[in-house]
């Protein structure tokens, strides 16, 4: 049994909170350098340079990259062999998060009771908080800021069974066509298959951990992401929504086994500032 510390787990979520609203990953930055060189629309290409322009500035400065900083989403890999001692897990967490969002001057987006007064918590808490047991006795800590516009277009459907997978290319290209500009494009869709419902909607948000443009693992998911991606970047909305043949960098779909009655769809998307910073202790 490994012991890691409360506080230890507090200064490294702080941290995180933090560089992931100043440094856009690097395989963020290349996709959207790659994307530069194949976009044909003179508008979209600029869009895509002052993307390109905003992120260094951002990083030189120490600045957020969207004045958008989001909800914090943790997601947690706790090893079996792990004891957190000196406090409770999620109050460690969740006081790394109100550090980060205050030293940071990082916006501060939560709201308590949200279907009567919307009152701001003031430092950003409650985080939303993924936990899984993994074997080993290390836990990796993910911070993955989630702003309103890209999380606001989420989407879930359980269909039918015999809707297939051309139901499900269909479902994820027609989300992404009836978001438009909302979710601040060029985009990154994450696709959850199977499970049940809550369960696909957390592969969708998972999927987005992914490194940029990887393809899955099982040859199946991948063919679908291909097929999606090149669909989704004929709709001609380009970045922004200004118009384009970039839309999506990428397609993410995560799958898993679901009842013989079911078919769960989940898309959860994310803008071009694709946030997230990770540490292993």
């Amino acid at each position: 049994m490994r012991d890691i510390r409360c506080e230890q787990i507090t200064e490294v979520v702080a941290r995180l909170c933090l560089e992931a609203c100043y440094h856009l990953p690097e395989d963020v930055v290349g996709a959207i350098r790659k994307a530069l060189q194949v976009e044909t629309s003179p508008v979209g290409q600029e869009v895509l340079q002052q993307v390109l322009d905003n992120a260094e500035i951002a990083r030189q400065g120490e600045f957020p990259l969207c004045q958008d900083t989001g909800v914090a989403v943790v997601f947690l890999e706790v090893g079996q062999d792990v004891h957190i001692v000196g406090g409770n897990l999620r109050e460690c967490i969740a006081e790394g998060v109100r550090r980060g969002y205050k030293e940071g001057y990082l916006r501060k987006s939560v709201v308590d009771r949200p279907h009567s007064q919307r009152t701001n918590t003031r430092d950003n808490t409650p985080p939303v908080i993924h936990t899984e047991i993994v074997p080993g006795d290390k836990l990796k800590i993910t911070v993955l800021p989630k702003g309103g516009g890209s999380e606001n277009m989420s989407y879930l459907r359980m269909m039918p069974p015999a809707m297939g997978r051309q139901g499900i290319v269909d479902f994820v290209v027609k989300a992404v066509e009836e978001s438009g500009a909302n979710p601040c494009p060029p985009i990154i869709v994450g696709v959850g298959i199977g499970g049940t419902a809550d369960y696909a909607l957390l592969l969708a948000k998972e999927a987005l951990l992914r490194e940029l443009g990887r393809a899955s693992d099982d040859a199946e998911d991948a063919a679908l992401e291909k097929e999606i991606l090149e669909r989704i970047n004929r709709l001609g909305i380009g970045p922004q929504g200004l118009g384009g043949n970039v839309t999506a960098l990428a397609v993410h779909v995560n799958s898993y086994p679901c009842h013989i009655a079911s078919l769960p769809v989940a898309v959860n998307m994310q803008c071009h500032s694709a946030r997230h910073k990770e540490q292993v202790l």
